[in-house]
């Protein structure tokens, strides 16, 4: 068996394993990648491998830099399956053909201002070609083993990042290796606990906040006091949020807050099309997370939501105080760009980041205290204050991940550490090494390892 490192090698982004046993090609997510420019262009680049030579793909879970290349793969000539939980073939059915629209949209626009280097400015991939891929999803249940081919088989275990989100098992006859996808963590406000998994030969584990822990300061907390203080001068929380996760994560606790009275009764906006379809999704899968129905219709029902491109551009007209919560959690395109080209300027307001901000990204720029940002290639200027609360992120920090990793009945034959940037890659290895002298690498892109 070998394994191919296509993606989620020094950057959070563009997760693509590709696993070769005895012939039988099967990619393990395909994302894009985003963030910086030269990861950017890789989206757009030839595939390392020819689609049409894959046999087959399993997703870890539904965010784009895990699901999102898929659409391409497909036009270029992948046919196979598609494996997934059924929550994530239920979040891919929306966030796909969004993500689609949204290249579209994003392409007309640039036509539009001028500021693409390309006429006319072409989408990675359309809307057509998203649900053009929908077509192969097989939905798998989580702990049931299948057959991929004679040589190998696949079985999916809850890894509580999001909805649907699954370690990712792959099984010959003498070789095991686990991916660990998004490891969520033990005291998420919605999802329930990753599974435990005590046998790997060999380990992809996610190092996103490999070397760090986050604050021991409860997040809802902090979520009170960056409203209040915001809601006394009359400005404008805006939110970035990923549209599947955090989006729930910041409705419920908003929800908390408000029953218990803690927050005046500011107006909520939810502002991304994914994020208002998604909440039904968490009400059909409730199993899967720790809210029971009542809390779930609470969640659902403490936002306005907010539908068509004019009832986004008229938000930009109401005065404070409000909360805005729109997508991308990155800053990296959608319709939270127009709010922080209008909301940005005034130090009345506040833009509230939420968990990780990878390099390259608008919300790394914000995060490092850039007092100008270029949204549609104009340079906007940032008096609003700028706040991180990184206790709602759904990855799990360093103590997390070396928790569950203890977990494990003997040491796997190798720990690849991936999806991070090289500093939290770096951490977390010396961290295993240390702690559980386990043998660790840190791959690199296009690197191909044979598993022995």
């Amino acid at each position: 068996m070998k394994i191919t490192f296509l993606g989620a090698t020094g950057t959070v982004t563009g997760s693509k394993y590709l696993i070769n046993a005895n012939g039988f090609k099967c990619l393990v997510d395909c994302g894009l990648f985003q963030g910086q420019k030269e990861l950017r262009l890789r989206n757009w680049s030839d595939f390392p491998v020819n689609p049409k030579e894959i046999d087959a793909v399993v997703l870890t879970h539904a965010h784009i830099d895990h699901s999102g290349y898929l659409p391409v793969l497909k036009r270029h000539g992948f046919k196979g399956p598609i494996y997934s939980t059924s929550a994530t073939y239920d979040l891919c059915k929306i966030l796909l053909p969004d993500a689609g629209k949204l290249q579209e949209e994003e392409a007309r626009y640039a036509d539009r201002k001028g500021y693409s280097k390309h006429k006319p400015a072409l989408p990675l991939f359309t809307m057509e070609d998203a649900e053009d891929v929908l077509k192969l999803f097989k939905g798998i249940e989580f702990n049931h083993e299948i057959n991929l081919s004679e040589e190998l088989k696949l079985k999916f275990s809850p890894s509580g990042h999001i909805l649907g989100s699954a370690f990712v098992t792959l099984k010959s006859q003498n070789t095991s290796v686990v991916f660990s996808g998004d490891l969520g963590r033990p005291n998420d406000l919605l999802m329930k606990p990753p599974a435990l998994v005590s046998h790997a030969d060999y380990l992809l584990v996610e190092s996103t906040y490999g070397d760090r822990t986050h604050p021991v300061q409860d997040p809802v907390d902090q979520l009170a006091e960056v409203i209040n203080r915001t809601v006394k001068r009359n400005g404008v929380v805006i939110i970035p949020a990923f549209s599947v996760g955090r989006s729930q994560s910041f409705l419920y606790a908003i929800h908390l807050l408000k029953s218990q009275k803690r927050i005046e009764d500011t107006p909520v906006f939810l502002n991304s099309p994914m994020s208002i379809n998604t909440m039904g999704v968490y009400c059909g899968h409730q199993p899967e997370h720790k809210l029971n129905p009542k809390q779930c219709e609470a969640m659902c029902n403490v936002a306005k939501y907010v539908r068509t491109p004019e009832e986004s551009k008229i938000l930009n007209t109401k005065p404070g105080p409000m909360i805005i919560i729109s997508a991308s959690g990155m800053a990296t395109g959608g319709r939270v760009l127009h709010h922080l080209k209008k909301f940005a300027p005034d130090a009345r307001n506040t833009i509230l980041l939420a968990g990780y901000q990878a390099a390259g990204t608008r919300g790394e720029a914000l995060f490092r205290g850039d007092k100008t940002l270029k949204i549609h290639g104009e340079q906007v200027v940032v008096n609003a204050e700028v706040a991180c609360i990184n206790g709602f992120s759904a990855h799990a920090d360093q103590s997390e991940i070396m928790d569950w990793l203890k977990h494990f009945s003997h040491k796997p034959k190798m720990t690849f550490i991936t999806h991070g940037e090289p500093a939290s890659a770096k951490g977390l290895e010396e961290k295993i090494r240390n702690d559980l002298k386990w043998p660790t690498r840190i791959p690199e892109y296009l690197e191909e390892v044979e598993l022995k």
